[in-house]
């Protein structure tokens, strides 16, 4: 795997009104240190849909998800139930893959359902701009 290594500014971006910024860059940031925790259990999925806007997850984003994490209650999910993928959240104590969209409604897990954690969801990453 090739690193790359990206400029970062020493000091915070103003998201409001515009500051006075430090014109020097603080050192580099290597992406894969920064957002993969175990690279040979780590992949990205696409995003689709609506039902995670709520945890700031839109359709198109990109995930991290790292398959080494155990999931806990309250996870962000990839979740294979019956054979049909889906991000959401974990609900342990109900048992059910929950939207973070009061418009969707859980999804209960039955004994009956095959359930697989494909992965806890660690980053999202927003596309401001679709580059092709």
């Amino acid at each position: 795997m090739k690193i790359l290594l990206l400029p970062k500014y020493g000091s915070a971006v103003a998201a409001g009104f515009p500051s006075a910024a430090d014109d020097f860059l603080e050192n580099s940031l290597d992406l894969n240190q920064h957002l993969i925790r175990h690279p040979a259990a780590t992949y990205l999925a696409r995003a689709q849909g609506n039902s995670m806007t709520g945890r700031g997850i839109f359709d198109g984003d990109t995930l991290v998800v790292d398959r080494a994490i155990e999931p806990q209650h309250g996870n962000i999910v990839i979740a294979a139930l019956d054979g049909e993928l889906t991000c959401k959240i974990l609900d342990k104590h109900k048992q059910q893959l929950v939207a973070a969209n009061p418009k969707i409604k859980p999804i209960a897990v039955t004994e009956n359902s095959e359930l697989i954690i494909e992965g806890v969801v660690i980053h999202s990453i927003r596309h401001h701009v679709r580059l092709s």
